[in-house]
C-alpha cells in the first residue's frame, strides 16, 4: 500500500507538471497569420520592459563645458559681425565729408558772388568820383591859392594827402604867384573812335584804378595867350569811411 500511494502521488505531479507545460505552450503559441495591421500595431507599440545597461568610461562621464561670454563676444567680433557697423561708420564718414565740402563750395561761391557784386559796384562808385575829383585837384588859381588846395584835399586821403599839402606849400605857390599862373583842368570828351574820357585799369571792392583823359588849359606870364595840354592821369582810387577819394596821382 505505501508503494503503491508513493506511485500514484508521483503519476499525480507529473501530471499536474505536464499540464502546466502544456497551457504554458499554449499561450506562447505564436498566431497562424499575423496581418500587416497587427504588424504596424506592434511596431507603433513601443517596447517596455527592458532596460539596456551602458557600462561608464574608465574615467568617468565628462560634462561639456559651459559656452563663456567671451565665446559670445567673439562671435559678435567674427568679420561679418563687425563689417555692418563698420560699413555704416565709413559711410557716416563718407556723407560728413561730402557735406562740409558742399558747404566750403557754397561758402566760397557765395563769397566770389558777393565779392563780384562788391567789385562791380566799387567800379562804378570809384569812376564817378574820380571824374569829379580829378578837375579840382588839378586845377588852381594864384588869387585864391589856399581856397583852391583846400578843396582838392578834401578829395585825398592817406599818405598821398600830405604830399600834396607839402608839394602845393613849397613849389606850386610860389610859382603860381609868381607869374600869375591859372590852371583849370576838366575831363575830355570821347573821342570820334569810341575811347571813353575814363576808364577802370583794375579794380577790388576797395581798390580801384582809373585812367581819366584831362585837358589843361595853363594861362601864366610866362605864356603868350593859352597852353592846352592833352593829358592822360591815372588815379588810384581808395574806399574810405567818407567815400571814394583819391590815393595817388601820375601822369602818364
Amino acid at each position: 500500500m505505501p508503494k503503491t500511494t508513493t506511485t500514484r502521488r508521483t503519476l499525480t505531479a507529473a501530471a499536474r507538471a505536464a499540464a502546466k507545460r502544456a497551457e504554458r505552450g499554449h499561450g506562447d503559441a505564436a498566431p497562424a497569420a499575423a496581418t500587416d495591421e497587427d504588424s504596424d500595431t506592434r511596431a507603433e507599440r513601443p517596447l517596455a520592459g527592458r532596460t539596456v545597461l551602458i557600462e561608464a568610461p574608465k574615467n568617468g562621464w565628462q560634462d561639456p563645458p559651459e559656452p563663456s561670454p567671451e565665446a559670445f563676444e567673439e562671435d559678435d567680433d567674427a568679420p561679418e559681425h563687425r563689417s555692418t557697423p563698420r560699413r555704416r561708420r565709413l559711410l557716416t564718414a563718407l556723407l560728413g565729408v561730402l557735406l562740409v565740402a558742399a558747404l566750403v563750395a557754397l561758402a566760397v561761391l557765395g563769397w566770389q558772388y558777393r565779392d563780384a557784386r562788391r567789385t562791380e559796384t566799387a567800379r562804378t562808385e570809384a569812376v564817378a568820383a574820380a571824374r569829379e575829383a580829378a578837375p579840382v585837384v588839378l586845377s588852381y588859381d594864384y588869387r585864391h591859392l589856399d581856397k583852391d588846395f583846400t578843396k582838392a584835399r578834401a578829395h585825398l586821403t592817406g599818405d598821398f594827402r600830405d604830399e600834396y599839402a607839402k608839394t602845393t606849400k613849397t613849389v606850386v605857390t610860389p610859382t603860381a604867384k609868381k607869374y600869375h599862373g591859372v590852371v583849370k583842368a576838366t575831363i575830355a570828351a570821347p573821342s570820334s573812335a569810341g575811347t571813353p574820357a575814363a576808364s577802370v585799369v583794375s579794380a577790388s571792392p576797395d581798390r580801384v584804378v582809373v585812367l581819366l583823359f584831362v585837358n589843361q588849359v595853363t594861362e601864366s606870364t610866362q605864356v603868350s595867350g593859352s597852353r592846352v595840354d592833352l593829358n592822360r592821369v591815372r588815379m588810384t582810387m581808395t574806399r574810405t569811411d567818407d567815400g571814394w577819394k583819391v590815393s595817388a596821382v601820375d601822369a602818364l
